[in-house]
């Protein structure tokens, strides 16, 4: 039987569709993700820009507050308290947190406030007497007994010659939170006096 035999002729034609297919093949794949990556890039130059969002208010931002004077009460006061008193207000922080000082009607000798609603100062007067079962605490090495009233909580010293009370307004949170630079001053200007409550000593 006769072999039939390709001639060198016939068989280039299937190496070329060989070739012909691969660099086609390869040819795809390479545009493939070129045209994926121009058309995302595409697609992002022309959607609009995203909305971004708006800061939101620093913790820290100041109250916005009145200026005007606040109104307090200022008894008379004997010789020694008057004194601590005008110690005590001379030293007191021109802030406390983000609440600025402002100005009262009577007795700047022995009042202060700050804010809008204002958070108060008084010095002189006497001190409560807690019960057996009320609470008392210490602040920055002060103890205050705290009051509570229907639109602010009242702090006053059970420790101090003269007492001291600071009114916090039910706005600001928690009363505690505040009398910490307020402490402080008590501490370097109104001697400590008389015995301290159980829960304020040890």
């Amino acid at each position: 039987m006769d072999q039939i035999t390709s001639s060198p002729d016939e068989k280039a034609p299937a190496r070329r569709n060989r070739t012909n297919r691969g660099a086609a093949l390869l040819a795809t794949l390479i545009a493939v993700p070129v045209t994926v990556a121009v058309a995302g890039f595409t697609f992002a130059k022309l959607a609009p820009d995203a909305p971004t969002s708006q800061p939101s208010p620093s913790a820290s931002a100041a109250r916005p507050q009145s200026t005007a004077p606040v109104e307090m009460a200022a008894p008379a006061l004997a010789e020694r308290p008057a004194t601590v008193c005008r110690a005590l207000t001379s030293q007191l922080p021109d802030a406390v947190r983000d609440l600025r000082q402002r100005p009262v009607t009577a007795g700047a000798e022995q009042n202060a406030a700050y804010g809008d609603p204002a958070l108060t100062v008084a010095c002189g007067g006497t001190e409560p007497t807690p019960g057996q079962t009320d609470d008392v605490w210490v602040v920055n090495k002060v103890c205050w007994y705290a009051a509570e009233g229907p639109d602010a909580t009242v702090l006053t010293t059970l420790d101090r010659e003269t007492a001291v009370r600071v009114t916090v307004p039910r706005t600001y949170g928690a009363a505690l939170q505040w009398v910490s630079p307020i402490a402080d001053t008590v501490v370097a200007t109104v001697p400590s006096g008389g015995t301290a409550p159980a829960g304020c000593s040890g």
